[in-house]
């Protein structure tokens, strides 16, 4: 049996890292199923991928901390794909007057932190095998204006530059790196941050006319991840069921 192919998913254990942790499984690579609090989640994840014939195992760290990424990538002598999901703090919905500078620094410093080290982690791997794809998990935020969206938008358009930059970099390597950005998607991490109220304007300002789910989101990342697409890099995908197309550009959210 040939040897199947890697996969690192951060933030694996529910929402759109699960789904993606599971499409990938279906597809027959090992998945590394990051965690970072709930070893249970990460575990049905794990059993559900092995259950369908796949491979998987459940791995604990802080993508924050390079010491953790060593651990969690320092075992492997493949990474054929790295998606970086990890939402290591919860966005605060705050004005600039009602947001400290801690509180955006921080932000902003998770964000990148938990791509910047597992990043810098894997790329030796995929340079030494010539090949490589990288995709990260960002928001259609980044590229939204409206209330309270500070914290949470300026992290996420970092989070998108970074890409870029990283893309730019690793290229000559056979590695590709792309972007997905989705909108409203129906996870617990989303319920928590956005009201119903502007899940339902989304939902109802979007082509399909209903909020995207994570399995929509995951199947765009199994595509950018499809070696047929290897010369699309450091692109950024919008996963927005067609919100921006009714809308007319990025929008003013309420």
């Amino acid at each position: 049996m040939a040897e199947r192919p890697v996969a690192v998913v951060t933030g694996a254990g529910r929402g759109i890292g699960a789904a993606t942790a599971l499409l990938l499984g279906q597809r027959g690579y090992h998945v590394v199923v990051n965690y970072l609090q709930d070893v249970d989640t990460a575990a049905a994840v794990v059993a559900r991928i092995e259950r369908a014939g796949g491979s998987a195992v459940a791995a604990r760290a802080d993508v924050r901390e390079p010491g953790q990424i060593g651990e969690l990538v320092g075992g492997l002598d493949r990474v054929d794909a790295l998606v970086c999901n990890a939402n290591v703090r919860q966005p605060v919905r705050a004005s600039l007057e009602q947001t400290s500078w801690d509180e955006l620094a921080g932000k902003v410093a998770d964000e990148l932190g938990g791509a910047f080290h597992i990043t810098r982690a894997v790329l030796p791997i995929m340079r030494a095998a010539g090949r490589g794809r990288i995709v990260y998990v960002s928001s259609m935020s980044a590229g939204w204006t409206g209330k309270q969206q500070l914290a949470h938008a300026v992290s996420k358009a970092a989070l998108n530059s970074f890409a870029e930059q990283v893309a730019a970099d690793v290229g000559a390597y056979g590695i590709s790196v792309n972007t997905v950005a989705p909108g409203a998607v129906r996870t617990e991490a989303g319920a928590a941050f956005m009201p119903a109220a502007m899940g339902e304007h989304l939902a109802g300002h979007s082509v399909l006319g209903r909020m995207v789910e994570p399995e929509d989101v995951a199947a765009v990342i199994g595509l950018l991840l499809d070696e047929r697409t290897a010369a699309l890099t450091g692109a950024l995908i919008p996963v927005d069921g067609g919100f921006q197309v009714m809308v007319g550009g990025p929008p003013r959210l309420p």
